[in-house]
């Protein structure tokens, strides 16, 4: 059976209010789902819901077609932070995500020297995290999404800090992944450069998806 990702009649709080409710949508193999709306109205905390990093208030989120249920154990996370230790090297963050998250079955991941090609930045395997660019920080972190495979991948602000070249190349990665069966759940304020993507809109406790 192909992969798929449901969320249903899904509401979370901030604190102790609701955020948003009601929220369902199903992402089959291979479809990519991004998430507008402005600052507040949720689209981290419904990410974060979905990756199984925060309780959900009300509803459900489920995955069949694999052999574990919830995506926490077949998804990648990227938020606004990078997940990188500053002391280390390039080489051996990825290294310790690699052999700290594995792979999920169905697929393989990267060594570390083709995912750092794979961002653009062959060759700095060798330099403590801290002494690169925001923006190549920022592809490092994309690096980690390449090292374990994980068919859904959750991202909050994936492009920020990346300038155009960058930007296309990440629209890349989205597609090859998609191409490979993948899914992808994504709020941005910014395109990701892909095409025939759905689209839902937040405003607080109002969502519209656009197909």
């Amino acid at each position: 059976m192909p992969l798929s990702l449901a969320v249903e009649g899904l509401g979370a709080k901030r604190g102790e209010d609701m955020i948003f409710k009601d929220i369902s949508f199903v992402l089959k193999a291979g479809e990519a789902l991004v998430v507008t709306g402005p600052n507040g109205s949720g689209k981290s905390t419904l990410l974060r819901v979905v990756a199984g990093l925060l309780a959900a208030e009300e509803g459900f989120v489920s995955v069949s077609g694999a052999e574990t249920g919830h995506p926490r154990e077949l998804c990648h996370y990227l938020g606004h932070r990078n997940g990188m230790k500053r002391e280390l090297t390039v080489e051996e963050n990825l290294s310790f995500w690699k052999s700290f998250m594995g792979d999920s079955p169905g697929g393989s991941g990267m060594n570390v020297f083709e995912a750092e090609e794979a961002v653009g930045l062959p060759g700095i395997g060798h330099l403590p995290f801290g002494y690169l660019s925001a923006g190549q920080q920022r592809r490092v972190a994309m690096a980690k999404l390449l090292v374990a495979w994980r068919p859904i991948w959750i991202l909050d602000e994936p492009t920020a800090a990346l300038d155009a070249a960058s930007e296309r190349m990440f629209a890349g990665l989205m597609l090859a992944h998609l191409e490979k069966g993948g899914i992808a759940l994504a709020a941005t304020h910014q395109p990701l450069g892909l095409e025939n993507t759905r689209r839902l809109e937040m405003r607080g406790f109002e969502f519209t998806e656009v197909e």
